[in-house]
């Protein structure tokens, strides 16, 4: 018997391709740079078995979003790509209008195989822009030109219906003139969509190995809030309103895939270091797979999977993960999904508290979500709402 989940919040697949050309210095994704060519093909064939073991799981499920991230997934040939969808196709049923991201560097060597991409069957294109002037992009440790990046996004645009970037704020000695200017100019580019991402010091990472050294200085949090502000403020008149703290979009060209994260649906996770979350006769099990690329091959071939990580999430768990993941999005929470995870309401008094403080608001559809004021200290908010 096919176990469903009580809330359909879309049935996702994220395909992890963990090799990058170089490894920027603010990157803390499990990404690995190989300077030998990577067998291609033994990665379908472990990718291909990681899905059985996750469909097995998840019998009777429709596909509605596929992502590939990384890493680098431009790095793969086209017909890698198709072959890894085909076997999404075989593992599980694909809606016809399913999302199929991919993220894509632009430079000119990806980009020339972009049409490759869309006849395998990716119809949505993330680029990894990251800054729109040449200087910021050498300090990003990115291998794009700005000229490069201007001609893939030219390319896209006359492939894919559906595309999007990324870029990063609050860089080192960035203005919020200079900031606002190089946004424009990204409207201008994007059709419908934008992520933009507030520069962090992760640990582990080239950038705080030269913070500790006192070779970079990070923005200042109070200036960094100066172009937080000023994102959205720009971006919101352009007609590309914040959807999810980080990523705009105009209405109806929000990140399907992602959103499933967000609504806290439940989603497969394939390759080195992917997250998975899956509904079961239990509950939701949260799946972890290694990190490391040839460890996991070696794992895989060995007993079908590469998970190192695997736990039935208690009810409490689940409902803070939700208020974690929700809060993120605009649109905010529905508390009948929370007491239908945890088994009780959110706490009244803190509710009570945060709409008193200005920093939570009730929707006329009874939603939950963060304020403009709660949007800057959101993980204080969330604090303060779990359990």
């Amino acid at each position: 018997m096919t176990t469903l989940p009580p809330f359909d919040a879309g049935f996702g697949v994220y395909i992890h391709w963990p090799f990058c050309a170089s490894k920027c210095p603010y990157c803390d994704f499990n990404s690995h740079v190989r300077h030998a060519p990577v067998d291609e093909a033994q990665y379908i064939a472990a990718f291909a078995s990681e899905m059985a073991h996750q469909a097995a799981l998840t019998q009777g499920r429709q596909v509605s979003s596929i992502f590939f991230g990384g890493g680098t997934p431009s790095l793969m040939q086209p017909s890698t790509i198709g072959a890894i969808l085909g076997s999404i196709a075989k593992h599980w049923t694909v809606d016809p209008a399913c999302e199929i991201t991919m993220e894509a560097n632009p430079t000119s060597i990806e980009a020339g195989r972009l049409k490759g991409y869309r006849d395998a069957g990716v119809n949505r294109l993330s680029m990894g822009f990251q800054a729109m002037n040449d200087a910021d992009l050498r300090a990003l440790g990115r291998l794009h030109s700005v000229a490069e990046a201007l001609a893939a996004v030219k390319t896209a645009a006359g492939i894919f219906e559906r595309y999007s970037f990324d870029l990063i704020y609050a860089r080192p000695n960035q203005t919020p003139s200079a900031w606002a200017s190089e946004l424009k100019e990204a409207i201008k580019l994007s059709a419908e969509h934008l992520s933009l991402y507030q520069l962090t010091i992760e640990p582990d990472t080239m950038f705080a190995r030269m913070v500790a050294s006192g070779k970079l200085i990070p923005m200042p949090d109070d200036e960094a809030r100066i172009l937080f502000d000023k994102t959205r403020e720009t971006c919101e008149a352009a007609g590309l309103p914040a959807y999810e703290i980080s990523n705009h979009a105009r209405k109806g060209a929000e990140c399907r895939h992602n959103l499933v994260y967000w609504r806290y649906g439940e989603y497969a996770g394939i390759g080195p270091g992917a997250h998975a979350r899956l509904f079961t006769d239990q509950g939701r099990l949260a799946i972890a797979t290694e990190k490391h690329p040839e460890t996991w091959l070696k794992a895989v071939r060995a007993k079908g999977h590469g998970t190192v990580e695997e736990e039935q999430l208690a009810p409490l768990d689940q409902a803070n993960e939700f208020l974690l993941m929700g809060l993120r999005l605009t649109e905010g929470i529905d508390p009948s999904r929370f007491k239908a995870l945890a088994g009780r309401r959110i706490d009244s008094s803190r509710v009570a508290e945060m709409v008193t403080d200005g920093f939570i608001a009730e929707a006329a559809n009874g939603h939950l979500f963060v304020t403009k004021k709660g949007v800057p200290v959101l993980n204080a908010v969330v604090r303060r709402l779990t359990v």
